[in-house]
């Protein structure tokens, strides 16, 4: 008998929503990652993309990929210690870093193995790693690596953060972790509050802008710089499957930190290293970013006319302040009927239900790009108040 094949054939929760008509997960697209995709012939407006300022497909950025593989090939065949060093590599990771204003910066393979391999190693059995409850979840898998003392604080709570910062041991490094915007809230840290209890307690920062970057502070820097208290962040970290349009992610921080992770980051060490096209088209959407502000100015202008939109349709949409716009519906079922009956009126969405979040804290993810225009916004919005209404009816008849 296969134990391991007939305990895991026990889990038929995929199974259930499928013969149900509402497995609303890994559906085929057609297309390009645009505001328009194709999923199974048909036009889809998108708007679940991580895509804030729609440069997948951009001429530049697509050139750019198409260059570096003819000039480098298509992979690197070893990881950045042995034969996976390129020239754009080390070029891309300086402008990275001049950008935040750090010394240096690292790029890993994926933006979780930038999580999970930086906080993995940068702290000792006798340190402490402090982190927001909402974290995420390779930032979760960072600290489980690590031997270090973890402490959980409640989500944006600053109070909780120093009730745990009181806990540590003053002469050990206290290592505080947070998202700076948190990815299916759409809310944003509280960072100047939470450097003044860092340094109330000697304590480290690090900042996951994976949703800040591209979109909050100047010319994109993220959450930090939007706080003004970059200087003050110890490491910040990014990724390139957002706003850059590409894959991977780096860590950027002072010369030490960056000369030890290098040397003792294990998912850095021994992973491949990012392909010539990866690094090219985020070198190239970064590129754009910079010197295309309107692109920023407007997915704010969207941003903002979204947030008004859903509060005043009566949705609830918790403290998001960004293109992230979470959708509260509270109950497994419902969130998958919405999620089907929107994509049924070509409207794609993300729908969260647990165990990523409580049952009571289900939601669907609304997502901005700065490729959108106030028409298409305007379309879903109205379809969303509609599934919203009609989901609600359905439940009393069910009831």
């Amino acid at each position: 008998m296969n134990l391991l094949v007939e305990k895991l054939g026990k889990y038929d929760i995929p199974q259930k929503a499928k013969a149900a008509g509402l497995y609303p997960y890994s559906k085929v697209i057609q297309s390009d990652q645009d505001t328009e995709v194709i999923i199974n012939g048909r036009k889809v407006l998108m708007f679940g993309s991580n895509s804030y300022l729609g440069l997948t497909n951009h001429p530049k950025v697509k050139e750019a990929a198409i260059a570096a593989t003819k000039k480098y090939g298509t992979g690197m065949a070893g990881s950045r210690h042995l034969n996976g060093t390129l020239d754009i590599h080390v070029e891309f990771e300086k402008k990275l870093a001049d950008f935040v204003g750090k010394d240096e910066a690292m790029i890993y393979s994926t933006g979780f193995q930038v999580n999970q391999g930086v906080v993995s190693c940068l702290t000792g059995r006798e340190d402490f790693i402090l982190w927001d409850e909402l974290d995420h979840a390779s930032i979760i898998e960072g600290h489980r690596v690590s031997f270090s003392q973890k402490l959980k604080f409640r989500h944006n709570d600053m109070e909780s953060l120093e009730k745990q910062l009181m806990k540590c041991t003053s002469d050990k490094i206290k290592l505080i972790v947070v998202d700076g915007v948190f990815s299916m809230e759409g809310d944003i840290a509280n960072l100047p509050e939470i450097v003044r209890l860092a340094k109330k307690y000697n304590a480290n920062i690090m900042v996951d802008e994976a949703h800040g970057f591209g979109v909050l502070g100047r010319q994109g820097r993220g959450a930090c710089d939007y706080f003004n208290v970059l200087p003050d962040v110890d490491l910040v970290m990014g990724t390139f499957s957002k706003s850059l349009a590409s894959i991977g992610g780096f860590i950027a921080a002072s010369e030490p930190v960056i000369n030890y992770l290098r040397h003792n980051s294990r998912s850095y060490i021994f992973s491949a290293s990012s392909t010539p096209a990866a690094v090219a088209a985020a070198s190239a959407a970064f590129d754009i970013m910079v010197s295309e502000p309107e692109r920023i100015e407007h997915l704010w202008k969207l941003t903002d006319y979204a947030l008004k939109g859903f509060r005043e349709m009566g949705c609830e949409i918790g403290n998001t302040s960004t293109p992230i716009v979470p959708v509260y519906i509270r109950d497994n079922n419902k969130t998958f009927f919405v999620t089907r009956d929107l994509f049924e009126q070509g409207i794609f969405v993300n729908p969260v239900v647990s165990p990523a979040v409580s049952p009571a804290d289900t939601l669907i993810r609304f997502s901005l790009m700065a490729t959108h225009t106030f028409d298409q916004l305007d379309r879903a919005m109205d379809k969303i108040q509609k599934s919203l209404i009609k989901v609600d009816a359905l439940q009393k008849v069910l009831v």
